[in-house]
Order: structure tokens, then sequence, then C-alpha cells
């Protein structure tokens, strides 16, 4: 008689399992080639993201990576509300020789993501609670994660 309790589980790669910035860039590519629910507003190339930058980002395609980075943090986090990652997103605020404080980043620059994202399936609305990933976008991450394991895995068994 066979124990199907105790039999091994396969673990299937997830979010937690790859380097943040391996993840976020290839999600930032597969959302330019893939999805045609994100593109940039007119004014994402000129704007800065928030008051505590200087100047606009450098990377063309920021927007992307912001999506990206924005879907690694709601898999992280969580229901995870739009002031929440306006603090995630801030930083200091130089004052020249008065002393630096903390600022927010933009809110346009975290909310117009989301919404694009939510108009793709990726992400859903959880009441007061702020966003979380739909089903789609918890799919998305984990298979990203595991092709990036393989090639990785692939990678090192040549090295050697």
């Amino acid at each position: 008689m066979q124990d199907f309790g105790k039999s091994e589980r396969i673990q299937l790669p997830t979010a937690y399992d790859v380097e943040a910035n391996a993840l976020v860039e290839r999600l930032a590519r597969h959302l330019k080639e893939s999805i045609g629910d994100v593109t940039p507003p007119t004014w994402a190339l000129t704007s800065k993201t928030g008051a505590h930058r200087e100047r606009p980002p450098q990377n063309p395609d920021w927007w992307y990576v912001r999506c990206a980075s924005l879907l690694r943090k709601l898999y992280v986090h969580g229901p995870i509300g739009t002031q929440r990652l306006r603090v995630e997103y801030g930083g200091r605020k130089r004052k020249g020789t008065s002393v630096e404080h903390s600022k927010e980043s933009g809110g346009s620059a975290i909310r117009e993501p989301l919404q694009q994202l939510e108009r793709a399936g990726l992400v859903a609305k959880e009441g007061s609670k702020g966003r979380k990933l739909s089903g789609e976008g918890v799919s998305l991450l984990n298979r990203i994660s595991s092709e990036i394991l393989k090639e990785s895995a692939a990678g090192e068994g040549s090295k050697q």
C-alpha cells in the first residue's frame, strides 16, 4: 500500500529563489516585448520620478523596469498600497547646506504603472488593503524565475 502523504514534493522555483536584479531585468524585457497594455505615457521621458530626484531617469526603458519592480514588490510584500510604495521608491532630498530629509516618490510614477498592470490582468485590487498580484501575475513571475534558474544551472554545468 502506498503512502501518498509522505511522498516527495517537487518545489517549483519562485521569485524568492532568484536574484532580484535578474528577475526585474528579464520581467521588464518581457513586459516591453509581449504585453501591449504596458506602455509609457508621453510625459515619462521628460519628468522626474519624484521630488527627491534632480533629473529624469537616464534609461529610456525605465517605465518597464518600474513596472517589473512593482510586480516583484507586490509578489514579496503582498497587498500593498500606493502610499507605501511611494515611500519605498522615495529617497533623500538634497537641500544644499541644510539638513537632508526623506521625500516620497511621485504618485503618478507608481499609480499609472499599477493601473496599466491591472488592465493587463497581472494586478488586482484587494479592497482597502491596496493592490496584489493576480493569479496570472504570480504564474508569470514564477515562470520567469524558473527560466532564470534553468539558465543559471545550465551555465554552471557548462563551466565545470
